[in-house]
């Protein structure tokens, strides 16, 4: 690093604030400074098995306090990808041990929106379709957080958004979950869920 940028670590040192924060999963296939093709010290980061938010997961609640009351980010980026190994786990049904209790987030996404992954689908159309509904799903669990609502409460810019990234070609889809207030969350998520209709239509025609 010092042969391409002799000032990078003199640098580095004084560069942790970060205007972003990034939930991702924690696939090594998916490195958030080389996605969003940023440095280190511009992006806080916090990651799990497929990018799972939840009310009792008190580390992504602590990392995502630390990040908006103290590091004063400006963007939450939840973001999935396809191909991701917990959703295709939770979406079989597979046992692979402890981590099925962390993936019933997923199945119980699955559940909820089973409308949108009926048989009729083809399998990979299903299984992208789960990512994307996850990350949906994720994104509404970071905006009802009292960490985000507190933000917003108190007038702090922060903007919540919903991306899933492509192994296959390297390019981030937006799902259109870009919430910047409570009262936009439930239009957003609708206009989100809406897609599935048209498509679900489309595929049964």
């Amino acid at each position: 690093m010092v042969q391409d940028d002799p000032d990078y670590f003199s640098r580095l040192v004084t560069q942790q604030l970060p205007k972003y924060f990034w939930i991702g999963c924690s696939d090594s296939r998916v490195p958030s400074t080389q996605i969003t093709n940023l440095l280190p010290g511009d992006i806080f980061v916090h990651r799990n098995v497929a990018n799972v938010v939840s009310y009792t997961d008190l580390s992504c609640l602590a990392v995502m306090q630390f990040a908006v009351d103290v590091v004063r980010v400006r963007h939450i980026m939840v973001t999935g990808h396809y191909d991701c190994s917990g959703v295709h786990v939770a979406m079989m049904k597979q046992r692979v041990g402890l981590a099925d209790n962390w993936l019933r987030h997923i199945q119980d996404v699955h559940q909820k929106h089973e409308k949108y992954l009926g048989d009729t689908l083809p399998p990979r159309v299903k299984y992208d379709r789960l990512c994307e509904l996850n990350v949906i799903e994720s994104v509404a669990n970071v905006c009802q957080t009292t960490i985000v609502q507190d933000a917003w409460n108190r007038g702090q810019p922060l903007t919540v958004h919903g991306w899933v990234y492509g192994v296959h070609d390297g390019l981030i889809r937006d799902l259109g979950m870009t919430v910047s207030s409570m009262e936009e969350l439930p239009v957003k998520k609708a206009q989100s869920l809406a897609r599935y209709e048209t498509e679900s239509v489309k595929t049964h025609e």
